[in-house]
């Protein structure tokens, strides 16, 4: 006998890696629900074929009722700020979205009995300056900014939740995700800014010496880990490293190297700008994914395959092309 689909929930389903995580649902068979407030996301990036609620996730009351209605079974939690200079500047509302509106999604989720709950976390603000690189799941957890806190304290509220009141949960941290629908916000978001710069034919903007390293993963990569630790058994544990999967592909990459690999697969190299370094910006950041790896997961796109097609998808759309 078949099994009936699955109802999943994706809030941020119409932003950049939300809207990529929501067609592989559909792929799968699942009857997808999108929330989202566009206040970032686009209506274009909303696939076909999913359930579209124009909903901030900070009104309880909206959520609760969405949520009486559709008894989700998963719940995909992709909506929240993430740019760390927004959090800087206005730690409430970083917090009002980050926090008021996952506990808005989580009550209502045990209400209704949610089976997995997944929380996108961040590899790289969780662990502040990292003493080790590439940085494992069990670093010790050093948040710089208010983002970082938020983040931080989301897993801790969903730990709580899954031992008080049996929430089954996982915590996606990712690395510097990057690739088509992109906006330029976030550190990953350089991508996209060196790839319309390169079209524009202007020089490429870096910030102090451009040997900062992050570690910068490809979107479809990201989506693969997001289907596999939706039906992932996890331990009935109560440390919260034992719930939390770094994403991200081990590999140290510098600014000026992303720029070299960029100007590349633009096959033009308009030159480069020096800006001083950005206040409070990290170092290096690279996350150890042995943990997910272990799990039959790894990256199946070299920095060069994702560029280039995260370059090509910016070209076409400029020009009118597929959205």
């Amino acid at each position: 006998m078949a099994e009936s689909k699955r109802r999943v929930l994706v809030t941020g389903g119409a932003g950049f890696i939300g809207s990529h995580v929501a067609d592989a649902y559909l792929a799968s068979g699942d009857d997808v629900w999108i929330v989202d407030d566009l206040s970032s996301g686009r209506m274009a990036n909303v696939p076909d074929g999913a359930h579209f609620v124009e909903m901030d996730i900070r009104s309880g009351d909206e959520v609760r009722d969405l949520f009486r209605e559709v008894r989700f079974d998963l719940v995909n939690n992709h909506a929240a700020q993430i740019d760390v200079r927004v959090s800087v500047n206005d730690p409430q509302k970083d917090a009002a979205i980050n926090l008021q509106g996952l506990l808005n999604l989580t009550e209502a989720a045990i209400e209704v009995g949610t089976r997995r709950f997944i929380f996108v976390s961040s590899g790289g603000v969780v662990y502040g300056e990292p003493e080790l690189i590439p940085t494992p799941e069990t670093a010790a957890k050093a948040p710089l900014s208010p983002y970082g806190v938020t983040k931080l304290a989301g897993e801790y509220y969903l730990n709580y939740y899954r031992r008080i009141h049996g929430l089954d949960y996982v915590a996606v941290r990712y690395s510097n995700v990057y690739g088509p629908r992109q906006d330029p916000h976030g550190e990953a978001g350089v991508v996209s800014i060196f790839s319309t710069r390169l079209l524009d034919g202007d020089a490429l903007t870096v910030f102090g010496d451009g040997e900062q390293t992050r570690d910068y993963v490809f979107v479809r990569d990201v989506v693969s880990a997001n289907m596999l630790v939706s039906n992932l058994d996890l331990p009935d544990s109560g440390d919260l490293d034992d719930r939390a999967f770094n994403v991200g592909t081990g590999v140290a990459t510098s600014v000026n190297g992303l720029a070299d690999v960029l100007e590349s697969v633009a096959s033009v190299q308009p030159g480069r700008s020096h800006e001083g370094e950005r206040a409070g910006e990290l170092r290096h950041s690279t996350l150890n994914t042995d943990r997910l790896r272990a799990q039959g997961w790894a990256p199946a796109h070299s920095l060069e395959q994702g560029l280039q097609e995260t370059y090509t998808f910016i070209r076409d759309q400029r020009a009118g092309g597929p959205a």
